[in-house]
């Protein structure tokens, strides 16, 4: 996908509170939020993004502790969806 068409759907959607199921082309699809740091806009420019996996949210949650998020090429996204309510995230 296009730094657009994800930003776009990011926009549409609180994507800091919300999950999301991400799908790539060569990776299992996860569910996990994205994440807006101090170098975002950067990061969207280049259409890369930080996505913190679902295992990690309610540390991310309580922390904000952005090591918790991996950085992943648009390019290799092929869909998003807003995802069900993680369990106990909050």
């Amino acid at each position: 996908m296009t730094n657009e068409q994800i930003d776009s759907f990011l926009q549409k959607n609180e994507f800091d509170r919300n999950p999301v199921k991400v799908s790539f082309r060569t990776r299992n699809a996860f569910t996990g939020i994205f994440v807006k740091t101090a170098d975002y806009d950067d990061l969207k420019s280049k259409n890369f993004w930080r996505i913190v996996n679902e295992s990690n949210v309610k540390n991310y949650l309580h922390s904000k502790d952005t090591g918790l998020a991996r950085i992943f090429n648009g390019t290799e996204i092929t869909k998003l969806a807003v995802a069900k309510l993680l369990e106990d995230a909050q």
